[in-house]
């Protein structure tokens, strides 16, 4: 017969509470330095195509990994683990396409939209208050912060998570897009539209789902059967 473990003493829970925090301001702090790096410097077509492209399309092999990983041992443990890695490397290629793709997407060439810019800086400001509420929805119902940043503790589902279940990622998306609008570049539109938000969403799909089910279990099940993914609409009812 086996001896059972003693429970972790206030000191070990504080000390594992505070390795955690220390290893989520650490990546934080290396991905900004990533994409200040990033900002600085000046590169040509080709190897800023292979950022902005690559970045986006290397989601989803690094979401695939994911989740083999961590099917294969779906502990607390290792859920926490496979989150913290995936979002983490995500966020770095994520971002640095995104930055690359703001840094240089006046100068794409390709059909210029017959729209005033004022449009798309006005669609900017209000996409990006709406991902500044997900954020605060996310800090306030979830109790966590996006990406790699602190793992949600509660399933967010009501406010701006009521309408879909990733009200960040459209938020973020709707904001690249307004950016296109704003440059009227129809290359930078369709880049959001056709490339960077379905392989965002396959990374949603692939890995992000798997392990909110691992988390929460039923009440996620619910909430996904009752509520649209990404385009905000009312709630459906099971069938």
């Amino acid at each position: 017969m086996s001896a059972t473990a003693p429970p972790p003493t206030a000191t070990t829970r504080w000390l594992t509470h505070f390795g955690t925090l220390a290893l989520h301001l650490g990546s934080f702090a290396i991905t900004l330095a990533i994409w200040s790096g990033l900002l600085d410097q000046r590169f040509g077509a080709p190897i800023s195509a292979v950022i902005i492209a690559g970045g986006t399309l290397a989601m989803v092999p690094v979401s695939l990994a994911g989740r083999r990983w961590l099917d294969r041992k779906p502990t607390p443990r290792r859920i926490r683990a496979a989150t913290f890695f995936v979002h983490w490397i995500v966020m770095i290629l994520l971002g640095a396409a995104i930055i690359e793709a703001l840094k240089t997407g006046a100068n794409w060439r390709g059909w210029t939209l017959p729209l005033a810019p004022g449009i798309g800086g006005a669609l900017m400001w209000i996409t990006g208050a709406a991902g500044v509420l997900c954020v605060l929805n996310l800090a306030v119902r979830g109790l966590g912060a996006p990406w790699s940043i602190a793992l949600s503790r509660r399933l967010a589902t009501d406010w701006l998570y009521r309408w879909t279940r990733n009200p960040m990622g459209l938020a973020t998306f709707a904001f690249l897009a307004a950016f296109g609008l704003r440059i009227r570049s129809a290359l930078f539109v369709a880049w959001v539209v056709l490339l960077a938000a379905p392989a965002w969403l396959l990374m949603v799909k692939i890995f992000e789902e798997r392990e909110l089910e691992l988390r929460f279990g039923d009440a996620y099940r619910s909430y996904r059967a009752r509520t649209p993914m990404f385009i905000p609409g009312p709630a459906r009812h099971p069938r």
